[in-house]
């Protein structure tokens, strides 16, 4: 089978733009491809931030991806697995310091932290991070990496640096891995359809995929919909988000009926929201459900995400073996 590599970073709860825009890809391709999935807590070191709520957020998000429908032999933590951190480091040794410094989301993210305050602190971790990300990738010898076009950038790094390395060493160890794009709904914030739906903008900008219920209603009750006049043909963002949020959950069939009214003036938008909010609450009432028997599990799911990592770690293990033999280290 025709692998796969995708990781996530430990930043909270998973919000619906993080489901529809990775999770449940991730579950529909288990089905065709050898799947390796990781929660990557090596690459949340790169900014401030508190060890215990690091490890408790990497937790939280191993259990959310299980009530997602991801299935545990298929997930990793990274930290688990030291193998990606060496290779890291083998990796850094073929990357070009012309090309780090060329990666636009590094060079967005310092000027974020800057801008803040000029005497930020900005990681070097920072900076190595898309070398991080390639031996996350080719540690696996992933066929296929699973992106958005936001993304392109630094799987096509690490093309270049499984190719250099080949290069470098005369062989062709490495394989070249391609993007797996697919057709990715595009959630807005339900309080500015201006933004994407985001946990750094603050809770009333993402809706939680095992939120409080209420919340939920609250939220979308509160969503905006018309901004400013009406243009001719043309469906206000706001409008445009609550329809393809009702698509995503799997409600195409009514969305002609709201457009059909949108367009003449006659719609209703607490229907509109209604009819959102019930899609919302149905799609999210299953995963709710799992992440209690998996909170009420801790312990036991733990050691399932332990022991699962291990086995994954022996792929990880013996790919670093060939990489040490063909670059000359020594080994045990």
């Amino acid at each position: 089978m025709k692998r796969i590599l995708s990781c996530i970073q430990p930043t909270g709860d998973l919000h619906l733009g993080n489901y529809f825009g990775a999770v449940k890809n991730w579950v529909d391709l288990q089905t065709d491809y050898k799947c390796f999935y990781g929660v990557v807590d090596n690459h949340s070191m790169t900014a401030p931030y508190i060890a215990e709520n690091l490890r408790a957020n990497t937790w939280k998000m191993a259990f959310q991806l299980l009530a997602s429908g991801i299935k545990p032999e298929n997930l990793f933590i990274q930290s688990l697995i030291p193998e990606h951190t060496e290779l890291c480091w083998i990796l850094s040794c073929v990357t070009s310091f012309g090309e780090l410094s060329k990666m636009t989301q590094f060079k967005d993210k310092r000027d974020q932290i800057e801008s803040s305050d000029k005497q930020a602190f900005v990681s070097s971790g920072l900076f190595y991070y898309p070398v991080l990300q390639a031996a996350d990738i080719l540690i696996y010898k992933a066929d296929y990496v699973p992106i958005g076009k936001d993304q392109e950038q630094h799987l096509e790094l690490s093309r270049n640096i499984a190719a250099r390395f080949n290069f470098q060493f005369g062989c062709e160890y490495f394989v070249h891995p391609e993007p797996l794009y697919t057709e990715i709904p595009k959630l807005l914030s339900p309080a500015d359809p201006n933004k994407k739906m985001s946990k750094s903008l603050g809770e009333k900008h993402y809706i939680n995929l095992f939120g409080d219920t209420e919340f939920i209603k609250k939220q979308i009750k509160s969503a905006v919909t018309d901004s400013g006049e009406k243009v001719e043909g043309v469906i206000a963002p706001g409008v445009q988000n609550l329809l393809t949020l009702l698509k995503a959950c799997g409600k195409s069939e009514i969305i002609p009926h709201f457009t059909e009214q949108y367009n003449a003036g006659t719609i209703r938008y607490s229907d509109l929201k209604s009819a959102v909010t019930e899609a919302v609450l149905e799609l999210v009432a299953p995963f709710k459900e799992r992440l209690m028997h998996i909170e009420h599990n801790a312990e036991e799911t733990k050691e399932i995400i332990r022991d699962n990592s291990a086995k994954i770690r022996e792929t990880a293990r013996e790919t670093l073996r060939e990489v040490k033999e063909i670059v000359g280290l020594l080994q045990l």
